[in-house]
């Protein structure tokens, strides 16, 4: 897989306020007091359940903050599968560093490999479909970037990142505005001949009626799958096609095979488990 790393300059501020938020005002007191300071140790991070790693860089950051003499070889990159008791990477250096940052570097990786490994379970599901499995703006505040990331690892892709990507009309603009056509007017009217404008719609006349202004996209929401079918037939091509509303990698599958081109999924960011990882410490 072609994963681009996220910059470390964009990860740092994300580190380093998680790791002030532990030490707090005195740092580590167990290991400070229990560990003795010249002593180094090797550790190795391993996957207690199965399941799609993301979330080394923003581990291995949280370690080098503490002490630059800590040092991490990977042996499963972010995007791969690990099974159940495989070793991910192994970290070496200063025991105090190390015990230090590890619940900061735990906590951003099992979180993130949980919303990579939720994102393949679905990504799997569909795999014979054309649909892409795309995330959404239901995401932890502050963590968007790097939530958004683990997707991509899982084998998704993403939605817009923010407010500034893209217009989607939703039902409280139409209301708003008045009609389903002022509010698209009115869109084309504010930005540049870049910008993608995509419209939700949760029933075939209101298909119908938007496809008259013919959008870049249009978002079916909640529609039942004899919906999908029928909107996907009505759309015929002239629009991108994304379907959304509480869909598991359980009816992804009858999602995916109306002929959706995307299918956009909240739980991916805000409610994945975490994959259960351990730092254990290795005898020399």
């Amino acid at each position: 897989m072609d994963l681009s790393p996220l910059p470390t300059i964009m990860l740092e501020p994300l580190v380093q306020a998680a790791l002030l938020e532990d030490l707090g005002r005195a740092g580590d007191l167990t290991s400070d007091a229990v560990v003795p300071k010249d002593y180094h140790a090797t550790t190795v991070l391993t996957a207690r359940q199965a399941g799609t790693i993301a979330g080394l860089d923003l581990a291995m950051l949280a370690f080098k903050l503490i002490d630059q003499n800590v040092e991490m070889t990977v042996e499963r990159a972010d995007g791969s599968d690990v099974a159940q008791g495989e070793t991910i990477a192994s970290v070496s250096g200063p025991a105090r560093a190390i015990l230090t940052a590890e619940r900061t570097a735990l906590n951003f990786l099992c979180h993130l490999s949980g919303i990579a490994t939720a994102t393949a379970s679905v990504v799997n599901a569909i795999r014979e479909h054309k649909a892409k499995i795309v995330c959404t703006r239901k995401t932890t505040p502050g963590l968007r970037a790097v939530e958004k990331y683990a997707v991509r690892a899982g084998g998704g892709s993403n939605h817009r990142f923010g407010l500034d990507n893209a217009i989607l009309i939703k039902d409280n603009h139409i209301a708003i505005a008045g009609s389903i056509r002022a509010a698209i007017e009115r869109a084309r009217v504010s930005v540049g001949h870049l910008v993608k404008i995509e419209v939700e719609v949760d029933t075939l006349a209101q298909l119908e009626d938007v496809l008259l202004f013919a959008p870049d996209a249009v978002l079916l929401d909640n529609m039942s799958i004899d919906e999908l079918h029928q909107a996907v037939a009505l759309v015929a091509g002239r629009s991108v096609t994304e379907a959304s509303g509480r869909i598991t990698a359980a009816i992804a599958p009858a999602v995916a095979a109306t002929g959706i081109d995307l299918i956009s999924i909240g739980w991916l960011t805000h409610s994945a488990p975490i994959l259960d990882i351990g730092l254990d410490y290795r005898e020399p």
